[in-house]
């Protein structure tokens, strides 16, 4: 998913291959594997179905973004109930199945099943985006953002520099027209996990583990381009936030 590097000054090494740089990269990446993970190879099937080439459809499509606790099922369901919307979400729902299988392999499998269900999100997206306006909830900045703070280990000055290629979107995946990403105090989003009571994931248990984790994961979400996220403070009630989210949208997209 990450794209390769243009010749130039070298970058951290292991970002240049942390994730696939392309659909054909992820199908590959799969089929390595299938012999002995067969959720691989139905990955796999699921994908080779998509076309290479996937358009958009003339209603807006958006995207929600950020750690957990910062309100995104909440805003979506919203926002999609006021737009009259499609309401989609990364990993889609039919492979969503096979997510803890996937997390327990190697970071190079995990990632060719994310990457994969962010190109099978696509053909979704392309579809329901001729039906009406379509609203995600994570796409491939999650991807890029959890895999960059992985490969990271040290502090947020220890990221790629800012007009990096692992920021930038990958050339053949179908693009948004806008990306918000959701914020909220460190102390606030803790307290929200707590009257959740819902059992860690592995990624949340991380976040809250290791807050320089948390940080590298945030900053890269703020340096991703083409296109960039549009940064929303979600610490307001919920009414609050659903009329910012709504007059972004109405700005920066045509309804």
């Amino acid at each position: 998913m990450l794209r390769r590097c243009a010749p130039g000054p070298p970058g951290p090494q292991p970002l240049r291959h942390a994730l696939p740089p392309a659909a054909s990269a992820v199908r590959d990446r799969l089929r390595e594997c299938a012999a002995w993970i067969p959720e691989a190879g139905a990955v796999l099937d699921l994908l080779e179905k998509c076309p290479e080439h996937q358009k958009k459809g003339g209603f807006p499509v958006v995207v929600f973004e950020g750690l957990d606790a910062t309100g995104k099922t909440t805003l979506t369901q919203s926002v999609k109930d006021t737009l009259n919307g499609i309401l989609l979400r990364s990993p889609p729902t039919c492979i969503s199945q096979w997510r803890t299988t996937f997390d327990d392999e190697p970071a190079p499998i995990k990632r060719a099943f994310y990457a994969a269900g962010n190109y099978i999100l696509a053909s979704e997206i392309a579809e329901a985006s001729t039906q009406a306006p379509v609203i995600i909830d994570r796409y491939w900045h999650s991807t890029a953002a959890y895999t960059i703070a992985t490969e990271i280990n040290d502090k947020v000055q220890d990221l790629p520099p800012v007009h990096d290629e692992v920021y930038q979107w990958p050339e053949d995946l179908l693009k948004p027209d806008l990306v918000l990403l959701l914020t909220v105090d460190p102390e606030e989003r803790v307290r929200r996990l707590q009257r959740r009571g819902l059992e860690k994931t592995k990624e949340e248990a991380e976040l809250e583990a290791n807050s320089l984790f948390r940080q590298r994961v945030e900053e890269s979400y703020r340096r991703m381009v083409n296109p960039a996220c549009q940064e929303v403070d979600a610490s307001p009630s919920k009414e609050e936030v659903l009329k910012t989210v709504l007059q972004l949208i109405k700005k920066h997209c045509a309804l």
